[in-house]
C-alpha cells in the first residue's frame, strides 16, 4: 500500500467563514475526514506546518515545507502539499529548486472554494493529487489542479474564481487526470539520482521592478541600494526605457562588481523575452552581459534567483551558470 504524506499549510481549501470573511480554519486531520475513500487504497498521514492565507506565504514557510519533506522523505512514496492558490505558483517553483531531482512526486494543490462548502473543487483536486502522488511513474514537483498536471516551474494563476485557475506557460501540461485515470503527455525523466538535493533556505533579498510608461529613475536607485537581486519586468521582448537608461547605467556601473544580480524578464506571459531584437534592449544587454529570463515564468525566475543567491552568494558566474541550467523544465530557450 502506497504511503502519502499530506502537508497542510492553510489556504482556501482549509478555510471557513468568519465575520471578517473566509480564513484558514480546518486542520490537517479534518481535511482527511472529507476524503475517507482514499484510506482504502493508500496509507495517508497528515501534518500541519502552518495554517495561513497564502497571501502571507514567505520563504520562511518554504523552509518549513522543505524540512518536513526532507525529514519524512524515506518514509513515504509521495507528498501532497495543500496550499492557497494566490502564491501557489511561487511555492511550486521554489520547491522545484529547493528539492531538486526528486524521484518521489511532490504535488502542490488547493482549491478555489473551501472544502466544507457544498459546491467545491477541493475534494476532486485532493483526490487527483493523491492519485498522482501514489502513481509509480510520477516524480518531481508539480501542481495538480482542475484536472491538469503542471510542472512546478511552469504554472501561473490566470483566473481568480474559475476552477481551471492555473495554466502552464510556454510548456505543455505534463498530464491530465479524469475519471481516476492519468493521461501522460510527457514521460518523467529517466536516470534520476537516488536522492534529491535539498536546500532549506533561499535569499529574500530579491525585488521585482515592473516597468510602466513613465517609471521614475529614483525607483532604480532605491532598489539597487536595498536588494541584492533585481528582476526587471520589462515590456515586450525586453529593454530599458530611455528615461531610465542613464540611471540604470549609473547603478550598474556602481553595483555590478559587488555581486548584485540583475535579470531582465517580460510582462508578456507567452513566448518569452529576447533583448537582442530591438535597440532598446540589445545595447544594454551587451554592455553589461545581462541575464534574461527568456521563456521562464516570473515565479520561476524570482525563486530560482532566490535559490541561487543563497547557494552561491557573491559568485556571479556560478549564479549565471546555474540560472541557465534547466531544472524541472523551467527554461528551454537560451542564448547565453
Amino acid at each position: 500500500m502506497k504511503r502519502i504524506l499530506l502537508i497542510c499549510t492553510g489556504g482556501t481549501i482549509a478555510s471557513t467563514r468568519t465575520i471578517d470573511g473566509f480564513a484558514p480554519g480546518i486542520g490537517a486531520g479534518e481535511i482527511l475526514s472529507y476524503i475517507p475513500e482514499v484510506t482504502e487504497k493508500y496509507r495517508i498521514d497528515a501534518v500541519q506546518v502552518c495554517n495561513i492565507d497564502s497571501t502571507d506565504m514567505t520563504p520562511a514557510y518554504w523552509t518549513l515545507i522543505v524540512r518536513t519533506i526532507r525529514s519524512h522523505y524515506d518514509s513515504y512514496d509521495g507528498f501532497v502539499v495543500c496550499h492557497g492558490t494566490d502564491t501557489m505558483a511561487y511555492t511550486a517553483a521554489a520547491l522545484s529548486y529547493m528539492v531538486r531531482d526528486s524521484q518521489k512526486p511532490i504535488v502542490v494543490t488547493g482549491s478555489q472554494r473551501p472544502l466544507g462548502q457544498e459546491i467545491s473543487d477541493a475534494k476532486s483536486n485532493l483526490l487527483d493529487s493523491i492519485l498522482y502522488a501514489a502513481d509509480p511513474s510520477s516524480s518531481g514537483v508539480c501542481i495538480v489542479f482542475g484536472g491538469s498536471v503542471i510542472a512546478g516551474t511552469r504554472a501561473k494563476k490566470v483566473r481568480a474564481r474559475s476552477y481551471d485557475a492555473f495554466t502552464s506557460v510556454n510548456f505543455p501540461v505534463l498530464a491530465t487526470i479524469a475519471d481516476g485515470r492519468i493521461l501522460r503527455y510527457i514521460e518523467p525523466p529517466k536516470n534520476m539520482p537516488d536522492r534529491p538535493v535539498f536546500q532549506e533556505t533561499v535569499s529574500d533579498s530579491v525585488a521585482v521592478f515592473k516597468l510602466i510608461p513613465g517609471s521614475k529613475p529614483d525607483m532604480l536607485d532605491y532598489l539597487f541600494e536595498h536588494y541584492d537581486c533585481l528582476v526587471v519586468e520589462s515590456f515586450g521582448v525586453g529593454g530599458i526605457p530611455a528615461q531610465l537608461r542613464d540611471a540604470f547605467y549609473s547603478q550598474m556601473n556602481r553595483w555590478i562588481r559587488s555581486g548584485k544580480v540583475i535579470v531582465i524578464a517580460t510582462q508578456v506571459m507567452q513566448e518569452g523575452s529576447n533583448m537582442e531584437v530591438y535597440a532598446v534592449g540589445q545595447k544594454v544587454k551587451k554592455d553589461f552581459d545581462l541575464m534574461e529570463a527568456y521563456d521562464m515564468t516570473l515565479e520561476a525566475t524570482v525563486t530560482k534567483i532566490m535559490y541561487l543567491k543563497e547557494r552561491f552568494h557573491d559568485d556571479y558566474e556560478a549564479i549565471r551558470r546555474g540560472f541557465y541550467e534547466e531544472v524541472n523544465y523551467d527554461i528551454l530557450y537560451t542564448r547565453k
